[in-house]
């Protein structure tokens, strides 16, 4: 059951959730200061040229030690950057915006399944980009800059957007509840998920307000709806393996397997939580939440289970990105400055997304031990 301020946040998203009118209609969006953060902006570091991918998820390359086992890359959303941190907190690795007015407010941002690519959504320019890596610019777009529309080549809030095995990409369209699958090589939406204009939990017909879409191994799909806080696993074929309501929840976001078969999930409120949630029992296994102070969470977005187990999440809206002992609940990893925003190394002005650098041997380009 959701609480009665989950539901008032629910219901002003959902005022939010009807199409813009008929299908290819669409409407300009006015960019705000908001929108725009700190502009163009660089740490200033000189970052060594990336090496070449010798990595994969069956066998990484070697992990680091202490307590985040390898680099990362974060959607630094109102620096408009890229940008990736080893666990000795230095930056490897930035990609400034090259241009605000198609690359601005970077959501997520997930490396494509060989590692070369990294596939990136911003909500509120409304579109989606695939980077090559290595060279550090755009390949592919989708949707129009500063435009929101229900067409099918227009986001109205795009989040989440994957590169499947099979080059698919796709992604969750939070206001037109619907779920899209593009094919990228010939521009155009293979398949859909949801309808614009009818949000309700009802999936594969019917999504309400999706702002996570995550592959799994399988195949299978979890698919985060904010209102309701339902979580729902789905083959790739569109049958429901199983579907349930997350406890304690009142805005889940992005949520992802962990290796002993549950979920883990940010609950992007304040204070904000992280869960971890067994689809078998329906119940919640591990929780972090704290109410005040240097621990609390203020709209976490994104979590993960690091291969050694501790937890990783994205602090938006206290501008920094956390590692948790999953035992002792206790922070053991900080990037970023609670509560200030920057650009400089050691800043972040509010990290949305992130992913986990199992491809790329930073270790051995350092020279660390």
């Amino acid at each position: 059951m959701l609480s009665f301020a989950a539901a008032m946040s629910a219901f002003a998203l959902v005022a939010q959730a009807a199409p813009p009118g008929p299908a290819g209609e669409e409407k300009p969006v006015k960019v705000t200061k908001e929108m725009i953060g700190a502009g163009i902006v660089s740490s200033g570091v000189k970052t060594p040229a990336p090496p070449r991918v010798t990595g994969s998820h069956d066998k990484p390359v070697p992990a680091w030690s202490g307590p985040l086992p390898y680099p990362i890359v974060i959607a630094d959303r109102r620096n408009n950057r890229l940008i990736e941190v080893a666990p000795d907190k230095r930056i490897v690795w930035e990609m400034p915006s090259p241009d605000l007015s198609y690359y601005r407010g970077n959501d997520d941002v997930f490396f494509s399944p060989d590692g070369n690519s990294l596939m990136v959504n911003e909500e509120d320019n409304y579109d989606i980009h695939i980077i090559d890596y290595a060279e550090k610019n755009i390949t592919w777009t989708y949707g129009l800059p500063d435009h929101k529309g229900s067409a099918p080549d227009r986001f109205n809030f795009p989040d989440d957007a994957h590169i499947l095995p099979d080059g698919t990409v796709m992604v969750a369209d939070i206001r037109n509840c619907r779920i899209l699958f593009i094919d990228k090589e010939k521009n155009e939406v293979k398949e859909q998920w949801g309808q614009p204009g009818v949000c309700k939990h009802d999936p594969p017909r019917f999504v309400d307000l999706p702002n996570g879409v995550t592959p799994l191994d399988n195949g299978d799909i979890l698919i985060t709806e904010i209102r309701g806080s339902w979580l729902t696993r789905i083959t790739r074929a569109g049958k429901v393996v199983w579907s349930a309501q997350i406890p304690h929840v009142q805005y889940p976001s992005d949520a992802y397997p962990t290796k002993d078969g549950q979920v883990i999930m940010a609950d992007y409120s304040k204070p904000g939580r992280v869960v971890i949630f067994d689809p078998v029992t329906k119940k919640n296994t591990w929780e972090y939440v704290e109410k005040s102070g240097e621990k609390m969470l203020n709209h976490p977005s994104l979590a993960l289970e690091l291969p050694n187990g501790n937890v990783i999440l994205n602090d938006d809206w206290r501008n920094r990105v956390l590692v948790l002992d999953r035992k002792t609940k206790q922070i053991v990893w900080q990037y970023g400055i609670t509560d200030k925003a920057g650009h400089v190394p050691g800043m972040l002005f509010y990290p949305d997304g992130m992913d986990i650098d199992i491809f790329h041997d930073w270790k051995a380009v350092l020279g660390v031990k």
